[in-house]
């Protein structure tokens, strides 16, 4: 089988992420095109061998795109194109079946209950993605909450698959020798407690929540913000402003994979923390919630699908919390005051093992390939 991906932007985020280290266990010949900004996995792909085309999309309405995607995926001789993202999966679903690849898979990643990708659900942006969705063959949830909202938004059951998100359990696991040399690294003091936030410094994440927190902490309390974004400089100066700038680490964007890049990885970074907080309040899979019990840490999470999905005792150490500062600075407090436990994972982060995803997406894409077998005209809902 040959399959291709296409994909909104390939800068570092958890759905570029995640196609990356997907690709690296999927038993498939696999291409991928990225519509507009190649970045820094677009790097990592291609470090990996697998072709990376970048189309040059200048922006959402510039429909020159479409023909050339088109005679890309004639050029390719697919048997299956996957997209991934708002735009790709618009674009692309109807790319390949104008180019005559019926065996069409979308992932939605980042699908909340009022917004996607971090645009209005409007009546516009449902219109557009439940007409491109019909010229699919399947699309992937990556959680049951993500289907429930698929659901919600006009999507008929029968189309929805549920695939999680996976990760590295091996690269996640706790190493204590890693979490010294890298909490050298980063300068913290001997005796630092350590709360790690993760994901794209948007409003969204509410960061500032954590850095409000840390002004109700000791003095031994740092703040470990994982990540870029638009909201970098306006959570830098909230910093200064409350005091405790001194106390606050951005380490900007950084890779889950090995790929060469200057700076410590993301299982590094999860190993140097004591405790990961995520306030943000409506996420699709929570990932780094994830990566983090894989890394043994307690985990405060005020919207995590990954976890809630799961029964309590598989998901051991993870707690929601519901509030702002006070709450989360009283949580992180509780945490503290329970004790060391084992850095071990519980048994709910080894159900999201990239292995198990990989698999498991393995049986939609061979369930989609089957089902193009029998003609049906463009635009109609394959059977």
């Amino acid at each position: 089988m040959k399959a291709l991906h296409i994909i909104t932007g390939l800068g570092v985020g958890g759905a570029e992420q995640q196609l990356r280290l997907l690709l690296r266990h999927l038993p498939v010949r696999c291409d991928v095109v990225t519509l507009t900004n190649p970045g820094a996995v677009s790097e990592g792909l291609t470090a990996d061998g697998v072709r990376v085309v970048h189309l040059g999309m200048s922006g959402n309405r510039d429909l020159a795109a479409l023909p050339r995607l088109v005679r890309l995926i004639r050029a390719g001789d697919y048997d299956l194109v996957h997209t991934h993202l708002y735009r790709a999966c618009v674009y692309g679903r109807l790319a390949a079946r104008i180019a005559g690849v019926r065996a069409v898979v979308a992932t939605e990643h980042s699908l909340g209950d009022s917004q996607m990708e971090g645009r209005r659900l409007t009546a516009g942006v449902r219109a557009l993605y439940l007409a491109s969705e019909r010229l699919g063959s399947a699309t992937v949830a990556v959680s049951p909450t993500v289907a429930d909202r698929l659901k919600r938004l006009g999507v008929p059951a029968p189309r929805i698959e549920v695939v999680p998100n996976g990760i590295d359990l091996d690269r996640f696991r706790f190493d204590a020798e890693r979490r010294e040399r890298t909490r050298r690294r980063l300068g913290l003091p001997e005796g630092a407690r350590v709360v790690g936030g993760i994901g794209r410094l948007t409003r969204g994440k509410r960061f500032d929540v954590l850095i409000h927190a840390l002004t109700r902490l000791p003095d031994d309390h740092w703040l470990l913000l994982v990540g870029g974004g638009p909201e970098e400089q306006v959570l830098r100066r909230t910093a200064h402003e409350v005091g405790v700038a001194d106390r606050v680490l951005f380490t900007g964007e950084r890779p889950y994979v090995p790929d060469g890049s200057p700076g410590p990885d993301m299982p590094s970074l999860t190993s140097a923390m004591d405790v990961l907080a995520s306030p943000s309040e409506e996420e699709a899979f929570g990932l780094a919630a994830v990566e983090a019990l894989a890394s043994g840490l307690p985990v405060l999470y005020a919207s995590c699908p990954a976890i809630e999905d799961l029964p309590p005792q598989a998901t051991a150490g993870a707690r929601r919390v519901t509030g702002g500062a006070e709450a989360y600075a009283r949580a992180i407090t509780e945490v503290r005051a329970s004790g060391l436990r084992p850095r071990t994972a519980p048994e709910g982060a080894h159900r999201y093992s990239i292995t198990r995803s990989a698999a498991r997406l393995m049986d939609v894409y061979a369930a989609a390939v089957a089902g193009s077998s029998s003609p049906s005209p463009l635009g109609a809902s394959p059977s």
